[in-house]
């Protein structure tokens, strides 16, 4: 379904159940079925869905790609970027050829104010790690799979946040109606 203002480039492909409003899309784009493209702006050969979400203020350089339950609000995703399952990546400026793993999230809002996160270029973003705004990851960076970021990760490094890995020997499970655990 088409709303508003909506201006398609050369060969760009839309996917059955879309929903484009007051948007613009590159050429040789492709809009896989379920997505809302509302108020964005999506370079040349794009890839976007299915099911993926780009809100008011979003831009999509050329060839960035955003997958299946992926959110973009606000933000700008640079040549060649990719988000491409289950992240939502809002208030953010992402650099060119950045790799944003599974389960991501800019956690850009505090209760009281929204705040950014700067991704620079070639950084990449291992799965399920929140990046607690506002922060910077430098050019070159890996943030390693579930780093919680709450201060800047320097260019070329590899950051990690994540508690030390316990097993409990003793634990019990607790069992349902009252049953103690073996």
């Amino acid at each position: 379904m088409f709303e508003g203002r909506v201006e398609l480039g050369d060969d760009v492909v839309i996917g059955a159940h879309c929903v484009l409003r007051d948007c613009s899309v590159g050429a040789g784009t492709r809009v896989e079925p379920f997505s809302h493209v509302d108020g964005a702006r999506c370079g040349a050969d794009a890839r976007i869905g299915p099911f993926a979400r780009l809100r008011p203020g979003s831009v999509l350089e050329a060839e960035v790609h955003v997958g299946n339950f992926t959110e973009v609000k606000n933000s700008t995703l640079g040549r060649a970027s990719k988000a491409n399952h289950l992240s939502y990546v809002g208030d953010a400026t992402v650099g060119e050829r950045v790799n944003i793993g599974a389960g991501t999230i800019t956690c850009n809002y505090d209760g009281v104010n929204k705040h950014r996160t700067v991704i620079e270029d070639d950084a990449f973003i291992g799965s399920d790690t929140q990046l607690v705004a506002p922060v910077r990851v430098g050019a070159g960076a890996t943030l390693g799979a579930g780093t919680t970021l709450t201060r800047d990760a320097p260019a070329q490094q590899l950051t990690v946040s994540r508690a030390r890995q316990v097993s409990l020997a003793a634990w019990k499970r607790p069992c349902k109606g009252g049953q103690q655990g073996d």
